[in-house]
């Protein structure tokens, strides 16, 4: 295979998680009466770019289809967190309205909704129907339509040029990161602005966060590809900011190189140093994380079979991906963990891709009172652990795999 962005042979691995259906294909009680598509999981790296990615094997059109069911409006924390970002960028760029404001992976509304409440006009570019819907029901222009150079050019004829882009975890998700990028260039007006948040590969590898990795999500980043990527198709990163969210992300801020006017923060080159400190550019940074990831996956497995010889009963929240990466990697059934609690009408009375592990609301679990619950999107176990607090009135504790095993009363 040949690196998505700079075309090198890829010979060095990060890891293999054997074989997975895509994270977000969830199941119907039909569905479950026919064969599922399962595709290898294995991420290289490229020595010469230092982009780490996916191996070719699932197509965006198989990951992202009409009933894709991640909707980012049902966690409180991340629309907190898009709520800020409107504030803050609205204050640092004088956003007003006279301004367009253009997000790409408008998902269901959730950061648009605040743009639109300030009076700034703005545009939604979203590909997978049951999203668009979602946030055409809240008054949001759509464009159903994956973006890229193509799609750029036609919002530019139509005069649609934007003063700022947001892409908010959805640079991960294109096969094609340089036609996206380049997308950013024309879409933008000379001293607009684009933004991307992302999770970061340095956080990824040294916190152990392989559930992460999936089939949607084609790439993972770091500060010293990107620079490079958007080097190369026409934007300039001028500033950087790392958030909490996802597990630890960056939002990186760029603009066009032929005509962007900010200046370059001391950031950038603070974090481009930072990411070479850990070996980022050298073999030896990659090293060791498949026996870090068979550690905790080995960890986790070998709880669930303890608490079945100990005739526990455990449930899961959050029919998150990163849950079916995990649960597939370690081959966990419904034998191990009976349900998945999920608070998404979309997902409630499925099925996760693979283990097959039925999907329920709250008053199940709330009737059913097991011993213990697994929260798997760990980086909203706050918030989980908040809204489930109820569990302790019946000794149920909560448990995390991720970045190593923790059961919390």
């Amino acid at each position: 295979m040949k690196c998505r962005h700079c075309a090198s042979e890829l010979t060095l691995p990060l890891v293999d998680l054997g074989s997975a259906p895509p994270s977000n294909a969830y199941l119907t009680e039909q569905s479950l009466h026919a064969p599922e598509k399962w595709f290898p999981l294995r991420v290289l790296v490229c020595e010469q770019c230092w982009l780490v990615q996916t191996e070719d094997f699932a197509q965006a059109d198989e990951l992202f289809d009409a009933d894709y069911a991640y909707f980012s409006g049902f966690s409180s924390s991340w629309l907190a967190h898009s709520e800020r970002y409107v504030a803050d960028m609205a204050a640092r760029f004088g956003l007003n309205a006279a301004s367009h404001v253009v997000e790409i992976a408008a998902n269901d509304g959730y950061l648009l909704q605040y743009v639109q409440a300030r009076g700034i006009p703005c545009t939604g570019i979203e590909p997978t129907a049951s999203t668009a819907a979602a946030a055409r029901t809240k008054g949001i222009a759509i464009v159903q339509d994956f973006f890229g150079v193509r799609l750029a050019d036609e919002l530019v004829a139509q005069g649609r040029q934007a003063d700022l882009t947001a892409a908010n975890n959805v640079l991960a998700h294109v096969p094609d990161i340089n036609d996206f990028v380049a997308g950013f260039a024309r879409l933008l007006k000379p001293e607009g602005v684009a933004t991307f948040e992302f999770p970061h590969l340095l956080r990824l590898i040294a916190e152990n966060q392989f559930d992460t990795i999936y089939h949607e999500h084609f790439s993972y980043l770091s500060l010293t590809a990107v620079e490079r990527i958007f080097a190369a198709n026409g934007l300039s990163v001028f500033d950087v900011e790392e958030h909490p969210t996802h597990g630890g992300s960056l939002r990186v801020f760029a603009q066009r190189s032929d005509s962007g006017r900010q200046p370059r923060a001391a950031g950038v080159d603070a974090l481009l140093a930072r990411e070479a400190r850990a070996s980022m550019r050298e073999r030896g940074g990659y090293a060791g994380f498949q026996d870090r990831t068979n550690r905790v996956k080995d960890d986790f497995l070998s709880f669930l079979l303890q608490a079945r010889r100990d005739g526990k009963r455990v449930a899961a929240y959050g029919a998150a991906a990163k849950g079916n990466t995990l649960m597939n990697y370690a081959g966990i059934r419904p034998d191990l963990i009976a349900y998945v609690v999920d608070r998404n009408p979309a997902k409630q009375n499925k099925f996760m891709p693979g283990s097959r592990i039925p999907i329920v609301d709250e008053a199940h679990l709330q009737a059913d009172k097991p011993d213990f619950v697994v929260i798997l999107p760990w980086n909203l176990k706050t918030e989980v652990m908040a809204q489930l607090a109820y569990i302790r009135d019946w000794g149920g504790q909560f448990v995390t795999a991720v970045p190593e095993l923790r059961v919390s009363a």
